[in-house]
C-alpha cells in the first residue's frame, strides 16, 4: 500500500496542475451510476431460486397495517384496477420483498398463507412433473407481464408458486 501511495505522490509532482479549472479539465469525467442494467443486461433468475414471496388474504387493508407496524415495512399500493394490493419493502432498503394481496380478481383462488414462487425454467413440464408425482395444480397458468405463474399443491398439501421468467 505505502509505495502505490509514494508512486501517486511523485506522479502528482512529476505534472502539477495551476488553477482549478486545469485540474477539473485534467480529472477523467466521472460516469452516473444507473439505477438498475438495462434490460438486456439483467441477470437471468437462477432456476430454484425464490422469485417472491406474497400474502392473500381477505382483508389486505389491516393485515398490511400489521405488517407495517410490526415488522417496519413501507407500503407501496399497486394498482389493480379499483383497488390496491401492496408491495412491502423493509425499513433499510428501498426494494419491495414481499406482497400483500387482496383475495379478489387474480388472487381470489389463492389460499390464504404465505406463499413462496420458485423460478422454473419450464413451467409447463414442471407442472406435469407436479401432477405425475402425485401434486395438484391449484390455480391455471396466469400471466405477469413477459413472466408466468401458477400454484401447486405437493404430495402432503404444502403449497408454492412456480414462476417462469419471461
Amino acid at each position: 500500500m505505502a509505495k502505490k501511495r509514494a508512486k501517486k505522490k511523485s506522479a502528482a509532482k512529476a505534472a502539477p496542475v495551476k488553477s482549478k479549472a486545469k485540474r477539473a479539465a485534467a480529472k477523467p469525467a466521472k460516469r452516473k451510476a444507473r439505477a438498475e442494467p438495462a434490460p438486456e443486461h439483467q441477470p437471468k433468475p437462477i432456476v430454484g431460486s425464490i422469485a417472491w414471496r406474497d400474502l392473500t388474504v381477505d382483508n389486505a387493508d389491516k393485515v398490511r397495517d400489521f405488517y407495517s407496524a410490526v415488522v417496519g415495512w413501507k407500503v407501496l399500493p399497486l394498482d389493480m384496477g379499483g383497488y390496491s394490493d401492496y408491495c412491502m419493502i423493509p425499513p433499510a432498503s428501498d426494494q419491495p420483498e414481499v406482497g400483500v394481496c387482496h383475495k379478489r380478481g387474480p388472487n381470489s383462488d389463492i389460499p390464504s398463507q404465505w406463499l413462496m414462487y420458485v423460478i422454473v425454467a419450464d413451467l409447463e413440464r414442471s407442472l406435469e412433473q407436479c401432477k405425475r408425482r402425485g401434486g395438484k395444480q391449484i390455480t391455471p397458468i396466469r400471466p405477469q407481464g413477459a413472466s408466468r405463474y401458477a400454484i401447486i399443491a405437493d404430495p402432503a398439501g404444502a403449497v408454492i408458486g412456480l414462476y417462469e421468467a419471461g
